[in-house]
């Protein structure tokens, strides 16, 4: 059986470094924002070539706190993000007391451009939130030049993108804000919830740091209305050890897309496109079929388990019945035909050798 993914797989390689870790913080006897975390915040900071990097509890929170950090010296409610977005993207917009606006994606790209974005921009938009679905970058240099020409902010969703890049540019250090998840089974992954904002912007950092810890710079003195929402000592260090190895994690993800992309030779599949500016890491590797059910049903005959990232559009969501009114044909095209084949660092060649196989005989 190939399994799509397998957390046990692939973090047995670090066990005795985060067994190390882990007695490290214990006998620190300090548990809550501590040197595990300062030092890890460094570190992402240095690998994203920016020069903040603010530890919190999870991707849904460093999106809402990206959002609640904002001025609000203005008349602005609207935020623009993607109809195809996972949940929470939209969730952190209603959190922080905005209007989500939905705009549909490229079919090809499954990201927003910034010829979509221009046409929903009005006098009420805050802020775009881009998101940089499945690992791979939105087109950020237009993107983020029409946000500075029409004065909104630019807040990016990194949550499966750590370390993507358009032009050698890391992705979350083209807009005001960097939102990450380090959900266990992200590019790098926690063993447990947590996530992380960058940016370039002191006093925004600042802001950040507050919202994160009650509103509260000194202990007992609160200058705004905060939240609990603090990367954890034991989470922190794992990450640092994991960090270490995301290039080489995203480089073998990287490897085998390109079989998927190369041999990959059914007229029933739709690949993901491949671009020489744009560095995917591939979070996902998505293929579209208008028979999803019956090639997945195929698939997991021949022993290999797929996911659906994501089975139902967010506007079709009951939270959000009475949330938006207009169709997103788009969005619904993706969602209804989108399937994920495994490429976990822990899949070999001979994997997806075996899963392009299968997939060519398809019928």
């Amino acid at each position: 059986m190939i399994e799509y993914e397998n957390l046990k797989k692939v973090n047995e390689k670090f066990y005795d470094q985060f067994k190390d870790a882990f007695s490290n913080v214990l006998d620190s006897g300090w548990f809550i924002l501590g040197n595990s975390v300062s030092t890890f915040e460094k570190e992402f900071a240095a690998y994203n070539e920016i020069e903040h990097c603010i530890g919190v509890a999870s991707g849904l929170d460093a999106l809402t706190m990206s959002l609640t950090a904002l001025p609000k010296n203005d008349n602005k409610d609207e935020v623009l993000v993607p109809s195809n977005t996972y949940i929470a993207t939209i969730i952190s917009i209603l959190n922080a007391g905005y209007k989500p606006v939905l705009v549909e994606p490229n079919i090809e790209t499954y990201n927003i451009e910034a010829s979509d974005i221009k046409e929903k921009i009005t006098q009420k938009t805050k802020a775009v939130m881009v998101v940089h679905l499945y690992g791979l970058a939105c087109n950020m240099e237009e993107i983020s030049e029409l946000c500075k020409e029409k004065n909104i902010y630019l807040i990016e969703d990194c949550a499966q993108a750590h370390g993507a890049e358009i032009n050698g540019k890391k992705i979350g250090t083209f807009g005001d804000f960097g939102a990450f998840s380090f959900y266990p089974s992200k590019n790098l992954g926690a063993l447990g919830d947590a996530g992380a904002v960058t940016t370039n912007n002191a006093e925004f950092a600042e802001t950040i740091k507050m919202l994160r810890n009650y509103g509260s710079k000194v202990k007992y003195e609160n200058e705004i209305v905060g939240i609990n929402s603090r990367l954890d000592e034991v989470q922190a260090a794992f990450l640092s050890i994991k960090l270490k190895e995301l290039d080489k994690l995203n480089s073998h993800k990287i490897k085998l897309a390109k079989i998927y992309e190369e041999n990959i030779d059914n007229e029933l599949i739709i690949k993901p496109k491949f671009y020489e500016n744009r560095k995917s890491v591939y979070h996902i590797y998505p293929i579209r079929t208008k028979n999803r059910k019956s090639l997945r049903e195929y698939l997991l005959s021949k022993g290999i388990k797929t996911e659906i990232h994501y089975p139902i559009a967010p506007h079709k969501q009951v939270a959000f019945k009475n949330l938006f009114n207009t169709e997103y044909p788009i969005s619904e095209e993706i969602h209804n035909t989108v399937l994920s084949l495994p490429i976990s660092f822990y899949h070999t060649k001979e994997d997806v050798d075996i899963i392009v196989e299968a997939i060519n005989k398809y019928k």
